[in-house]
């Protein structure tokens, strides 16, 4: 994860774009350089989070840190805009030619701290089409920060979200950032998911990572990765290092 601080226009801002975006690109450069697989953009520092639409300049600035870190970094990169912006995530990916985006809600509605939300995949997926954006969809799935707003089992959700929202790849969450999802999610997920990949999205740590691997197609890791585990904090090459360690021990 490539966690942004609070852009200028955001309530807990105090870094002007000059130190966000080079912050952003340390925290690159760091994760590159521990061996991680890939990167995600995120507007983490943005709380509280617009439900739906974020403003203009929320998505330039997103735009232009993305676009460095696309070209500094070829490996593969996402783009996600909190809180559930899949629409501004798939604009910013055109645009920089990234290779995926990370909706929390594509289909069916959840309850979260921004109110009721409802996945709007028939937009985001026409976007796709109307800009030739070869970007895959990932999507959570009983997302983190949440709760369902009617009881409904995990695997016809995954089943909704795969061949009605047309999703690309699955993700499996705890209940909170930094939280780990159950295994029997996961496992339950995967079976649901079929050939659909399947991540492990929160909670993922040096003790856990090959057990998740283990079942998961891959993970997305952000807090554990930072300084003293602190989710605002800067990457911590030693913290990747051993991590990576750890996964090739799977």
């Amino acid at each position: 994860m490539l966690h942004v601080p609070a852009l200028p226009g955001s309530p807990r801002n105090q870094l002007n774009f000059e130190e966000i975006f080079n912050w952003v690109i340390r925290d690159a450069d760091t994760l590159v350089e521990g061996g991680v697989d890939g990167l995600l953009v995120e507007n983490f520092g943005d709380v509280p989070f617009y439900p739906h639409q974020v403003p203009p300049h929320t998505v330039a600035f997103l735009t232009a840190l993305a676009f460095t870190v696309r070209q500094r970094h070829r490996l593969p990169l996402g783009v996600n805009v909190l809180r559930n912006d899949g629409r501004s995530a798939m604009a910013i990916a055109a645009a920089v030619q990234a290779d995926f985006v990370r909706v929390n809600i594509l289909t069916g509605a959840r309850l979260t701290d921004q109110g009721i939300l409802e996945g709007n995949a028939h937009e985001i997926t026409r976007d796709r089409l109307l800009l030739r954006a070869q970007v895959a969809i990932l999507a959570d799935v009983a997302v983190k920060h949440s709760a369902a707003l009617a009881d409904r089992p995990l695997e016809e959700e995954i089943e909704d979200t795969i061949h009605r929202g047309l999703a690309d790849g699955i993700i499996i969450t705890g209940p909170a950032t930094g939280k780990a999802a159950p295994l029997e999610w996961l496992e339950r997920a995967k079976k649901a998911a079929g050939q659909t990949p399947v991540f492990v999205g929160s909670g993922v740590n040096e003790g856990n990572v090959a057990k998740f691997l283990a079942v998961a197609d891959g993970v997305i890791i952000g807090t554990y990765l930072k300084e003293a585990g602190v989710c605002h904090a800067p990457v911590a090459l030693e913290r990747v290092q051993r991590l990576r360690l750890a996964a090739r021990g799977s």
